[in-house]
């Protein structure tokens, strides 16, 4: 009987790390799912506060988390059963544990910028949803950058190695890639500067460009002209060209010249005078831009006054209904003067006209 128990003993001590090991993952297992509990419960409290800035941090801090639980209680348990066992498959415990927490902290950071840029986006008061893209974009960009050359410099190699040879391979990229770097680059001018967005009708009096912008790339702009064509525009294309931004007018101008026929010259002080009574009583015609109604000049086949004014729609459609309209009451304006819109016309004049005998 105490040779039995003595045994029992001995198994018990030998494998006494073993049961240290699966208390270890199970407090693991504990751990990461009373954290997923904890997490949810804090976000579903969250979403009576008034702002959504810890809705993001907690949502962007949520799965790392789980993993970085994880990491180090598996972490844990690898080194218990090296100890033990100085199995070479668990030499590289601890450089494993450290390069996943730092990837968890990368992915955090990486979901909160996302979010960030979400929230700002949705609150167009504060920046433009264009400029949050293009700024969300650079900062992981940069983010990933850093993260790698940490995850580097963990593993061994030399950081001024790498950026050494970085440098001297960049050197050989630019060159080669040139033209993809000036779309890059006319890209976030354009996030930058936004001399136009996403939806906006532009047109460049320097190149065959004409349409609405349906998409705004790193490389590329897509623009659908009005022939529903898709145009597809390098976008170090704009830093060289003028475009002009119709969608952001304030106003559209009513410009024509009318002219009247040279017997009713008379009437053309009364006609004004009407016309611009007409166009200052108008609900659609913006009394507080420039307004001009002036007889203009003496042409060939008639006399000739200008009507220059605004509307104040910018919309394609109704600034056309309100134009003909605009142009009917001048017609009605004349024709209520006894007088009429001129033609083209020629008199023939005789100076000395021939006198026919009478037979």
């Amino acid at each position: 009987m105490l040779e039995l128990k003595q045994w029992f003993m001995s198994i018990n001590q030998e494998w006494l790390w073993v049961i240290e090991v699966f208390m270890i993952v199970l407090a693991t297992v504990f751990a990461n799912f009373f954290a997923k509990r904890l997490i949810k419960k804090a976000l579903h409290g969250l979403d009576r506060t008034s702002t959504n800035w810890d809705n993001i941090l907690l949502e962007a801090m949520s799965r790392p988390l789980t993993w970085v639980v994880w990491l180090v209680g598996l972490a844990f348990a690898s080194h218990l059963i090296y100890e033990e066992t100085e199995s070479q498959i668990f030499v590289a415990t601890n450089l494993v544990r450290d390069i996943g927490i730092f990837v968890c902290i990368t992915w955090f950071v990486l979901a909160f910028i996302r979010g960030a840029e979400r929230e700002l986006s949705r609150k167009s008061d504060l920046v433009d949803k264009h400029t949050a893209e293009a700024l969300g974009k650079l900062v992981r960009l940069t983010v990933l950058i850093t993260s790698g050359l940490v995850i580097i410099q963990e593993l061994g190699f030399s950081i001024s190695g790498v950026l050494a040879m970085g440098g001297i391979g960049g050197i050989a990229v630019g060159f080669a890639s040139k033209d993809l770097l000036a779309n890059f680059f006319g890209g976030l001018i354009i996030y930058l500067d936004r001399p136009f967005s996403i939806g906006d009708w532009i047109r460049s009096p320097d190149r065959d460009i004409e349409g609405t912008v349906e998409e705004i790339g790193w490389r590329i702009t897509k623009i659908r002209n009005f022939e529903s064509r898709p145009i597809y525009v390098p976008n170090s294309v704009f830093t060289n060209i003028i475009v002009e931004n119709p969608s952001r007018m304030e106003n559209r101008r009513i410009s024509e010249t009318i002219g009247l026929r040279y017997s009713d010259l008379e009437s053309m002080d009364k006609i004004v005078t009407g016309v611009k009574s007409m166009l200052v009583a108008h609900d659609e015609i913006d009394s507080d831009r420039t307004l001009i109604i002036n007889f203009n000049e003496f042409s060939n086949s008639s006399v000739d006054f200008i009507v220059y004014t605004f509307t104040k729609t910018t919309e394609w459609v109704k600034y056309h209904q309100i134009k003909q309209e605009v142009m009917l009451k001048i017609a009605d304006i004349i024709e209520a003067h006894g007088a009429e819109i001129a033609f083209p016309t020629s008199t023939l004049h005789i100076a000395n006209p021939l006198q026919l005998e009478k037979c």
